[in-house]
């Protein structure tokens, strides 16, 4: 049931809006390819979580995305070094350049790796007029030494939605991931092959979906209050 704006006297008239199915007449439709941001949690030389996210990279390409891996080697702790530290800069210019995102981490005591935590922490909600995350899709993935587990799948699920990104129902998690992969670094057949690509298909379609009207999801009627107070207010001292 619909409510008129008479009947809500906490909201500001001039702010409220209704959404509907016309608002998506006036957004334009991208034409360039969807770019990606690849990001895991493993610096060792033979990362699994690398692999797997090498194996998501090929697929995303395949299909005629643009991809980005970011390398973690060398990026600080945060907070103990300036924004201005050069891995920083590189992780925040690929967040600010994509559309969507791919996090891979192993399993580490039941939880994801402080690598993968860190590259996370150091994207910021915003940067000035700049939300590198928000609105934009991602996707989670895991590999476990043992057992199949969800546990680090789900907490990056937590940070997704803390990032104000739109998360994908589906995700894969490869257990015992030392046998799924060949001398190569190669993804061997398997179900769990299969859901990395079901997974990848599915990012690259909700990316196509959203990435222009990311814009209209994203608008809140709260902040736009917020930025009418703030624009009186700066008027009203003009005035004076």
């Amino acid at each position: 049931m619909s409510h008129q704006v008479t009947d809500l006297p906490n909201v500001d008239p001039g702010q409220f809006k209704v959404p509907g199915i016309g608002d998506f007449s006036k957004i334009g439709a991208s034409t360039h390819r969807p770019r990606f941001l690849l990001l895991y949690g493993s610096v060792r030389e033979r990362s699994y979580s690398r692999l797997l996210t090498m194996e998501a990279a090929r697929l995303l390409e395949a299909m005629g995305g643009e991809v980005k891996i970011f390398d973690p080697r060398g990026l600080p702790l945060p907070d103990s070094e300036p924004e201005t530290h050069p891995k920083v800069v590189e992780l925040r210019e690929l967040a600010n350049w994509s559309e969507g995102m791919v996090w891979c981490s192993p399993e580490r005591h039941g939880a994801m790796t402080g690598i993968m935590k860190a590259q996370i922490d150091w994207i910021p909600l915003s940067q000035g007029a700049i939300r590198p995350s928000q609105g934009k899709t991602l996707a989670v993935m895991e590999v476990s030494g043992g057992s199949q587990s969800f546990n680090a799948v789900n907490q990056m699920r937590i940070l997704g939605r803390w990032m104000r990104m739109l998360t994908i129902p589906n995700q894969s998690s490869v257990a015992k991931a030392y046998q799924e992969f060949d001398d190569d670094g190669r993804m061997k057949p398997s179900p769990y092959y299969e859901r990395v690509v079901d997974v990848m298909e599915e990012l690259f379609k909700l990316t196509l979906l959203t990435r222009d009207i990311s814009p209209f999801l994203t608008d809140r009627y709260s902040e736009r209050r917020e930025t009418a107070a703030e624009l009186a207010k700066r008027m009203s001292q003009t005035k004076l």
